[in-house]
């Protein structure tokens, strides 16, 4: 930032300065040349005729330079068949004539004569009287411009290396003092990551303190991301040594039914593992923040697989078409494959699956005609393993998984009795996804 803005400054500095340079140096050069002009002017006033029809000058011009010889100011008449008419400060040389002009304006230009640099004003005209052509001149050394020129110029750089260090001096300081800010979150991320504090709780100025706010959001939620893996982690360990206690105590024994043992506490560790792996993967797919899940394809997806597997159930939909929700399509898909498989296996014949909004969410009602659950079975039958009716093939998870992956959506599903059907009724909220 520093060097960046170091370099623009000098940029426009470095712009600015030649184009006042530029101005200025106009404006003195010009005032040197109406100078020159007025004693071009006055000259040509106060000359006339001679006898000889040469011309003279009725009166000198109030100027002592041209006077003295070799002063630096000079003036000359010169027309063709007459001897040149000098200043008295030419002394023994003369201005250079040049070629004519076809107009009698006044033309100034530079030009080098006996050593000097002489800035030259003349004009050619006609005076009444004569019909030669005569060429006015005056002449002064550029001595006196070139060294205002000079002066100026000086004062201009030693003004415009002032300021421009000033400037990025400024800028240094500006970017120092702005990041300064940076520079304590850093401090802060370095005491956190040795340990020695875990939010970043020093005050910061308002331009950063969003930022911070982010910050310590983003380690809250890893750190909630790591508890829950630590706890699903030590939850499977702990469902797991149950089964292969009983394994191994089987074989220790030598019990005579090792194999119905092996396989019954295989299929229970199967349902936990399967259980923690459907969790997990939610979880890590929660991370992403632009998950999305169009509720009506899935409904209309889940409808046709679950219709193939049970062919006598009739399953209608309704609601929204438009609904989106915060969440993975593929952990919706199985959070609603369960649902509907449920309905359809346990329920009657009719399932009806109803998708609306409301205050932010989505909400999915699944209805069927079946027996229902009963008010004091309806939280007991959302643990794992927990069957009601063992007469019909599963393995007790399905709701289990609902559940744990809607709150893992920040969700909600839970259990009433159907108003229209008569049977269960489940209601899965879920976040609506931001447009």
């Amino acid at each position: 930032m520093i060097v960046v803005a170091s370099a623009w400054i000098i940029v426009l500095l470095a712009g600015g300065g030649f184009a006042l340079d530029r101005v200025l140096t106009s404006a003195v050069t010009r005032n040197f040349d109406e100078q020159l002009e007025f004693l071009l002017s006055s000259m040509i006033a106060s000359a006339e005729l001679g006898p000889g029809g040469e011309v003279l000058l009725n009166r000198e011009l109030a100027d002592q330079r041209f006077l003295e010889p070799f002063s630096g100011a000079y003036w000359q008449i010169s027309g063709d068949g007459y001897e040149t008419f000098p200043s008295r400060s030419l002394w023994d040389y003369r201005l250079s004539t040049g070629r004519a002009h076809d107009d009698m304006e006044v033309h100034i230009y530079d030009s080098v004569q006996f050593d000097e640099e002489l800035r030259i004003a003349e004009r050619d005209l006609t005076l009444p009287g004569s019909e030669v052509r005569w060429r006015f001149q005056v002449a002064q050394n550029r001595n006196s411009l070139d060294a205002q020129i000079a002066d100026f110029r000086s004062t201009l750089l030693v003004s415009f290396l002032i300021l421009g260090f000033g400037l990025i001096i400024m800028v240094g300081l500006q970017t120092w003092v702005g990041l300064q800010p940076l520079r304590k979150v850093r401090v802060e991320i370095a005491r956190m990551r040795a340990g020695e504090s875990s939010r970043i709780d020093a005050p910061m100025p308002s331009e950063v303190a969003p930022m911070v706010e982010e910050l310590n959001a983003l380690v809250e939620h890893n750190e909630r991301q790591a508890e829950e893996a630590r706890r699903h982690a030590g939850n499977l360990a702990h469902a797991l040594k149950t089964p292969l206690s009983v394994i191994m105590n089987a074989a220790a024994a030598g019990q005579p039914d090792l194999a119905q043992a092996v396989i019954r506490e295989a299929r229970t560790m199967r349902r936990q593992i399967d259980h923690h792996l459907a969790r997990a993967r939610a979880v890590g797919r929660r991370g992403s923040a632009h998950s999305r899940a169009e509720i009506w394809p899935a409904i209309e997806a889940v409808e046709r697989a679950v219709s193939r597997l049970y062919p006598n159930v009739r399953i209608d939909i309704d609601g929204q078409k438009d609904l989106v929700a915060h969440i993975e399509r593929q952990d919706f898909d199985e959070m609603l494959g369960n649902l509907v498989e449920n309905a359809a296996k346990y329920g009657g014949g009719s399932v009806f699956v109803t998708a609306g909004a409301q205050a932010g969410f989505v909400e999915i009602l699944v209805e069927d005609d079946g027996s229902g659950i009963p008010q004091a079975d309806r939280l007991r039958i959302f643990d794992r393993g927990v069957r009601l009716d063992s007469g019909k093939p599963g393995t007790g998870l399905g709701l289990a998984i609902v559940r744990d992956v809607a709150e893992i959506y920040d969700g909600t599903v839970s259990l009433e009795e159907s108003e229209d059907l008569g049977g269960l009724l489940v209601r899965l909220r879920l976040p609506a996804a931001s447009s």
